[in-house]
């Protein structure tokens, strides 16, 4: 029985599906992050399924969806996906809470393998704004003015080690419909965006995770895509037409059995004084 998001339950299996990987989804996902990583001949973009979670949205969002938003976004990854395998997804809300008067629902989505094994598991924190403030004072509820006017937070990154070789990308109108699309919503349509409290196409959060993720990636190949690991906190509103780049700096080197883990602080800035993610993100070599 489909409750619409009411009550949002912790423990509530949320739904799953079954998806054949083949060479022309690949191509399809480096097309549009412009993420041409030679691996992907053999092993699927780690992030893949990024947005598997937003498919069963009538399971586990709240009903007040005016002015929600992409909290955090926590990935891990424990095996490459194999071009030409079959991956089914389990979803499942394992946390509420509230913060800074905005509810906060948390999804685990896991893709697992033909043999059953964890592949990647990703935790969406997404916020809402109770009912009661719905369109209060009948303007936006994030605008390019007030994504402005948040306050500075914390030096960052800290990290004090290399720099790993940033990417920069532009996310036009066609990046929004090849990340978001097919259908019209508020983060591939202006009008959907409108009636949701935006002025304008709202960039899918997890796209600059994904963004984080080429980073990582081009550095540490197999390492990010079996051992990977990313935290991050979506900090600011990216517009369609914004030009974002994505960086990493390593912050220490720890042993992890007969291998090394590289701890990194990881951003995604329009400028150096527009921070739109920030987090952390380790690989194995």
């Amino acid at each position: 029985m489909n409750l619409k998001g009411e009550p949002a339950y912790v423990g509530r299996h949320c739904g799953s599906h079954s998806y054949p990987i083949t060479p022309e989804v690949v191509a399809f996902y480096a097309d549009a992050l412009d993420d041409h990583n030679p691996l992907f001949r053999e092993a699927a973009p780690p992030l893949l399924h990024h947005s598997e979670c937003y498919k069963l949205v009538g399971e586990w969002y709240l009903k007040n969806l005016f002015g929600n938003l992409h909290a955090q976004q926590d990935w891990e990854l424990f095996a490459p996906i194999p071009v030409g395998s079959t991956v089914t997804t389990r979803s499942t809300i394992v946390e509420r809470y509230t913060k800074r008067g905005r509810d906060y629902v948390v999804n685990e989505t896991d893709l697992l393998g033909e043999d059953g094994r964890l592949l990647v598991r990703g935790r969406t924190h997404q916020s809402f704004l109770p009912p009661k403030q719905d369109s209060a004072g009948g303007g936006f509820v994030v605008d390019e003015a007030t994504a402005k006017k948040k306050a500075p937070r914390p030096a960052f990154p800290t990290a004090a080690g290399e720099d790993l070789p940033s990417i920069t990308r532009t996310v036009d109108e066609r990046r929004c419909w090849m990340f978001s699309g097919p259908g019209a919503n508020y983060h591939t349509d202006r009008e959907q965006a409108k009636k949701l409290g935006f002025p304008t196409i709202v960039v899918q959060g997890m796209m600059t995770t994904c963004f984080v993720s080429k980073v990582m990636g081009d550095h540490f190949g197999m390492g990010w895509l079996e051992g990977g690991r990313m935290s991050v906190k979506l900090t600011n509103v990216v517009w369609v037409d914004e030009t974002v780049s994505a960086h990493a700096k390593v912050r220490e080197e720890v042993p992890e059995g007969t291998r090394t883990r590289v701890h990194c602080d990881v951003w995604v800035e329009k400028d150096p004084e527009t921070r739109v993610l920030i987090g952390t993100a380790s690989a194995v070599r």
